[in-house]
């Protein structure tokens, strides 16, 4: 969701930046393992001796305040039309954000939310862990080889492909995440649906 469908980094720069600044931890630290795991995830690996149960508290006070702080929210480039073009296929949303939060940023983005979708309340364990996708494909009923994960962070490309998933990187850094073909955004996109079912997605480079 965050990052391939709707960019909410500015509400993660202000209420990370006040977790960081209260922690006395770089912003630039931070934003290099926040994306695509779950809070408490994030703060174990920036605060390694500090009790799981302090992070698991105040990742819900977290969840609370980017519900809440939806300005600025807006779709990427592209992820209107791609949601439509998929719409009649086959998909489901996999995203480290609790219910509240998807349901709250989707909305704010003006996208349709997927009937199958997992969230951070459905898996025990958060990306990079392939958990998550590998529970959307069973829910989809497709083996995991034949499933596309659209990724833009380092922990969800590695979570896509410890699932045996193909990974389509969204944004050009994730090339270096080894992501299997990366686009600068969803207008890159095109869905196809061949005569026999099968379901393509054409990229397209300017």
């Amino acid at each position: 969701m965050d990052g391939t469908l709707v960019d909410s980094g500015a509400v993660v720069l202000r209420v990370w930046g006040r977790w960081a600044a209260r922690h006395g931890i770089p912003m630039q630290r931070v934003e290099e393992v926040v994306h695509g795991r779950q809070g408490h995830e994030s703060m174990a690996l920036l605060l390694p001796d500090r009790p799981m149960a302090d992070n698991h508290a105040d990742n819900a006070r977290m969840l609370a305040e980017e519900t809440a702080d939806l300005d600025g929210v807006v779709p990427i480039p592209g992820a209107p039309a791609f949601l439509a073009a998929i719409a009649a296929l086959p998909h489901a949303l996999v995203t480290s954000a609790d219910v509240a939060l998807a349901t709250a940023r989707m909305g704010a983005a003006g996208l349709r939310m997927p009937e199958v979708r997992v969230t951070a309340e459905d898996v025990s364990a958060s990306k990079p862990d392939p958990e998550g996708f590998l529970k959307g494909a069973a829910e989809l009923g497709f083996a995991p080889a034949d499933c596309v994960v659209l990724e833009d962070s380092p922990a969800g490309v590695a979570a896509g492909l410890a699932a045996g998933m193909c990974v389509l990187g969204i944004g050009a850094a994730t090339a270096g995440y080894g992501a299997t073909v990366t686009v600068d955004d969803l207008e890159q996109v095109t869905v196809e649906r061949g005569a026999d079912g099968s379901i393509r997605l054409l990229i397209t480079r300017g």
